[in-house]
């Protein structure tokens, strides 16, 4: 059981908790950041100083709705045929030709721009727009058309060489205090050339460093102040600066936005389910302390009962968030060339009874639920279905992670969860 919310219950006094939320809290949150602001933290730490309890609550409960239903809207530019739509799909999680796939060709395939959904995350839409090294780009035209200002980040799009077009919406995305990022494409196709020409002395890390030094060279030459670019491959998400990219997004977003972003993320990398599991991990926590703030006012409704239905709903949210919902696990045995009871047979979260019955955590709430008799008095079955419910929540994130873990390295042959070494193909479920 966590000590805060242990201390919470108990009623310890709220001076110390008020001291310790805040230092508490930063334990818990991903590297790349939480979900509260620190203006709301200074808030919940000031309503806690004056036991504020109804406030603690409406503030955890205000950050937690914007977390959650927050839009996202990334935008997506760059010439035609630099890689454009294939960056959505992989990032959407959607293969070639199934529904919703955007267009790919040598071609420029997107004459306008184009929304595309994430199917799993409703508020998230990627906007491939016009390429700009066509005929029909006219820059102050382009920058009406497109609406500049609706999106939240803009990615920035070349496979060979950045251009003054380029700068020029780099420089107008500046101006209007969004954030803007250098991705370039096809890195394997490059590897693979450099090999294939010089097989002798031909040195991978040396060949990126290359790539990197001229994308500098190239942007800092056409005006662009201290780039920051990303080396991708739309078919190995999981090698080259993909994750660091991840990362950079993240950190970068506003604080409500975080959230949404990271569960739309590819489980391709350990550090992708890592940060996952924190930010989910985190919303538990702050739901049990929003329960904990509410119990103690009067006439609030604030456990709910151990509602087993309820319970596996949300364990099958989980899953969904990992790539282990019914749908993932069965197109993911169906690419293997596995069935579904093998993929089970070294699983563990997609049986929910087994994570139910578990004893440990009843035994676990009930410690807790004596902890708090022994300074209060009597046995509240409502506190011990509350208990009950934050450890298996935990429990399911947990058992859910791991399994996303075992998935990525024995099911799909990685040998370095860290990147590199497994198709997109299998893991873009």
């Amino acid at each position: 059981m966590d000590q805060f919310i242990s201390d919470f219950l108990v009623g310890k006094n709220f001076q110390q908790l008020a001291t310790n939320f805040v230092p508490h809290y930063t334990t818990l949150v991903s590297k790349v950041g939480g979900i509260i602001s620190p203006e709301n933290l200074g808030r919940i730490q000031a309503a806690l100083k004056e036991a504020n309890l109804k406030d603690v609550a409406d503030i955890i409960e205000e950050s937690l709705m914007a977390a959650e239903n927050a839009p996202l809207d990334v935008a997506v530019i760059g010439e035609s045929g630099t890689g454009k739509s294939s960056f959505i799909n992989a990032l959407r999680g959607v293969s070639y030709e199934e529904e919703g796939f955007a267009g790919v060709g040598v071609v420029e395939t997107t004459m306008k721009k184009t929304p595309y959904q994430h199917p799993k995350y409703l508020n998230v839409t990627f906007w491939d727009l016009p390429g700009t090294g066509t005929p029909n780009f006219h820059p102050r035209e382009y920058l009406e058309m497109v609406e500049f200002a609706t999106y939240d980040f803009f990615i920035i799009i070349s496979s060979s060489r950045f251009t003054l077009n380029d700068a020029f919406l780099a420089q107008n995305i500046k101006e209007i205090g969004k954030k803007f990022y250098f991705v370039r494409t096809k890195v394997d196709n490059d590897l693979y050339n450099e090999e294939k020409s010089k097989p002798t002395s031909f040195k991978r890390e040396r060949v990126l460093q290359q790539i990197r030094d001229n994308c500098l060279a190239n942007l800092s030459h056409i005006g662009v102040p201290e780039p920051r670019i990303f080396l991708v491959s739309n078919f190995d998400l999981d090698d080259f600066d993909f994750p660091i990219l991840e990362e950079t997004l993240l950190k970068e977003l506003p604080v409500h936005k975080r959230y949404t972003f990271v569960l739309l993320l590819p489980n391709l990398s350990d550090a992708s389910i890592e940060m996952k599991r924190a930010f989910l991990k985190e919303k538990i926590w702050l739901d049990a302390l929003k329960s904990s703030a509410l119990s103690f006012i009067p006439f609030m409704a604030c456990f709910d009962g151990f509602d087993l239905p309820q319970q596996e709903k949300c364990l099958n949210l989980y899953q969904s968030h990992f790539g282990l919902d019914e749908n993932s696990v069965k197109e993911t045995a169906k690419k293997l060339g596995m069935s579904v009871e093998e993929i089970k047979s070294f699983t563990k979260s997609l049986n929910f009874w087994l994570l139910v019955k578990d004893d440990s955590i009843i035994a676990r709430a009930m410690n807790c639920v004596e902890c708090y008799c022994s300074v209060n008095g009597g046995l509240p079955s409502t506190l011990f279905q509350f208990l009950k419910i934050y450890i298996l929540h935990l429990k399911f994130i947990n058992t859910v992670a791991d399994d996303a873990k075992i998935l990525l390295v024995d099911a799909y042959g990685v040998t370095d969860v860290h990147g590199g070494g497994c198709s997109s193909d299998l893991l873009l479920v």
